[in-house]
């Protein structure tokens, strides 16, 4: 997929971005340590009906770093740039893991640019034990210790499938940035119980979706997070892990496209 770059009117960074297709804008977020290329059985799924965009997060693909120490609303501060950047809105907004957190952060402090919101293996509030381990994982790459073979052994089974999408992700890991990974991952690690408060105040449709193997964005986490909002739905899928975009892809798409077909701005019922 060949990538535009994108000068943000705010902050004047570079973000290069997949840009496909025409319709209602969709915008895709991926996870920390991907590229905007993990969204690719997405675009080629729904670029004939939506317009499509996939930007590459900041330190991540050809898109440039936030400053060291940025948290996760600097993150959604970003997501708003692009799109206004882009003469977008309101949007539907699709994020995946690190993503998915960015897109919560944007339906609660940005509702008037939102159509829809769908989280793909979404983190929230995280038990002490999940939150000692992933920050000492942040800790790590911040240090320059990137450790490869943890995450892909806990996001992927040995079936055809994941074996493929193992070795698409393990050459995003290899080639990201390490400061620009470090920044994100430390967001991450940092931003589960960020916007928790703020659920509630989400209207408009929302899809929380997981893998029934995923580890870390857990089924009770989806299913806590679409209990929180007004008009939320959780779809777990069987035997699948973290990637599950890459691994149940056609799954997937037809949850999205579900998601997609909803009316805007539903109110919850009396």
């Amino acid at each position: 997929m060949t990538s535009k770059i994108l000068r943000l009117s705010k902050s004047g960074q570079r973000v290069a971005f997949q840009d496909h297709g025409s319709g209602e804008p969709l915008i895709l977020l991926h996870g920390v340590g991907m590229q905007s290329a993990a969204w690719a059985p997405q675009i080629a799924a729904l670029k004939g009906a939506y317009h499509v965009i996939a930007p590459d997060l900041p330190g991540h693909g050809g898109s440039d770093p936030l400053p060291d120490g940025s948290q996760l609303p600097d993150f959604v501060r970003w997501c708003d740039d692009v799109i206004r950047t882009l003469n977008l809105g309101p949007v539907n907004v699709a994020g995946h893991s690190m993503g998915a957190l960015i897109a919560v952060g944007y339906a609660t402090q940005h509702p008037d640019m939102l159509r829809r919101v769908a989280l793909l293996n979404g983190v929230y509030r995280r038990d002490a034990t999940a939150s000692a381990a992933v920050k000492s994982r942040a800790a790590e790459i911040r240090r320059g210790q990137i450790d490869l073979e943890t995450p892909l052994a806990r996001w992927f089974d040995d079936t055809a499938a994941d074996r493929a999408a193992r070795a698409l992700v393990a050459g995003w890991l290899r080639d990201v940035d390490v400061k620009g990974y470090g920044t994100a991952y430390t967001a991450f690690a940092h931003g589960d119980a960020t916007y928790a408060t703020q659920l509630s105040s989400i209207a408009c449709p929302f899809l929380a979706l997981t893998g029934d193997k995923d580890q870390n964005s857990t089924p009770a986490m989806s299913q806590a997070m679409s209990d929180e909002v007004q008009n939320g739905h959780c779809v777990v899928i069987p035997g699948h892990r973290h990637m599950v975009n890459l691994t149940a892809a056609a799954q997937v798409n037809a949850h999205v496209l579900a998601w997609l077909k909803q009316p805007e701005f539903a109110k919850a019922g009396p």
